[in-house]
């Protein structure tokens, strides 16, 4: 009997050995399979993360030109669009413009006043080309018009380039022309006075190059300089001194002072609306006297 119970218990031992080793594998292998797969997870979330854009964070698309509005969803890499393009507008074109700009319609009405050998208040003197105008107070700004070539467009289909040399003081409301006499029959009846127009700044084709004027009085202690015939507004005007390049502040009368002579009689440097740099050397320190230079801006 002693020998039959123990042969009983060697068969249940060995049953138990052969049930657990398939168990301890299988658990051993799910294991493993749970070991490697949460890192595996925690990869793909951190990827999931990575690509997904914060909250409150617009994805940008590009629709067209100049243009940028927000997609109605997040997209992919390989969707992602090129950087937008920069479109050209007056501010970019002409950063050193004031009120008048390159590339924009200005709308008003046109007056007409006798202009007489064609002086004003830009102090060119006289001129003999009289399609000229006087520019409203408000675009006038201080003399910043003075020499600017515009093409005015009247509702009957006629147009006329004239140049500003004089100012047309308040009431004169701003996009208003006062034309000489002589550029107003251009476009209509002298008789109506008054007639609605629109105008933009011009760059025109010219063969003449600039000069350079000092003011009468003008010596080493104290000057004025003028620029005369330039194809664009001027915007800057320096003069060349002991610390470098000085920038003179302008007058309303189209003079730039040097109130202490530093600089007068040296090199001049001149930039027009659209930022191009001119040097002029050469220029004596003579008081009114239109002296040429070799120089021009260039046309746009």
């Amino acid at each position: 009997m002693k020998a039959t119970r123990q042969a009983a218990r060697h068969r249940r031992r060995r049953l138990g050995l052969m049930m657990g080793t398939p168990l301890a594998l299988i658990a051993a292998g799910v294991l493993s399979y749970l070991v490697m797969a949460f890192p595996s997870a925690r990869k793909a979330d951190a990827g999931n993360v990575a690509a997904t854009p914060a909250a409150g964070t617009p994805m940008i698309v590009q629709p067209g030109p100049g243009s940028l509005t927000a997609a109605a969803g997040p997209t992919t890499a390989a969707a992602q669009p090129s950087a937008p393009r920069t479109r050209r507008t007056a501010s970019t074109v002409a950063p050193l413009a004031g009120r008048i700009r390159p590339k924009v319609t200005y709308r008003g009405v046109a007056t007409a006043y006798d202009a007489g050998n064609g002086g004003g208040a830009c102090l060119y003197g006289p001129s003999g080309d009289l399609m000229i105008a006087a520019m409203n107070h408000t675009d006038y700004e201080a003399s910043k018009a003075c020499g600017a070539y515009v093409r005015v467009h009247a509702a009957n289909g006629a147009s006329i380039t004239v140049r500003i040399t004089n100012e047309c003081p308040l009431p004169c409301a701003p996009g208003q022309l006062d034309l000489s006499k002589q550029a107003f029959a251009k476009l209509a009846n002298p008789s109506l006075g008054r007639i609605p127009i629109t105008w933009r700044l011009l760059s025109p084709r010219m063969s003449r190059t600039i000069s350079i004027r000092y003011k009468t009085g003008s010596s080493r202690w104290w000057c004025g300089i003028q620029v005369i015939g330039h194809r664009n507004p001027v915007a800057r005007l320096e003069v060349r001194s002991s610390n470098g390049w000085r920038r003179l502040p302008r007058t309303p009368y189209n003079y730039f002072i040097s109130a202490d002579g530093s600089g007068c009689g040296g090199a001049i440097r001149i930039t027009d609306i659209y930022g191009e740099r001119l040097t002029i050397k050469g220029i004596a320190l003579r008081p009114n006297v239109a002296q040429p230079t070799r120089v021009q801006f260039a046309r746009h």
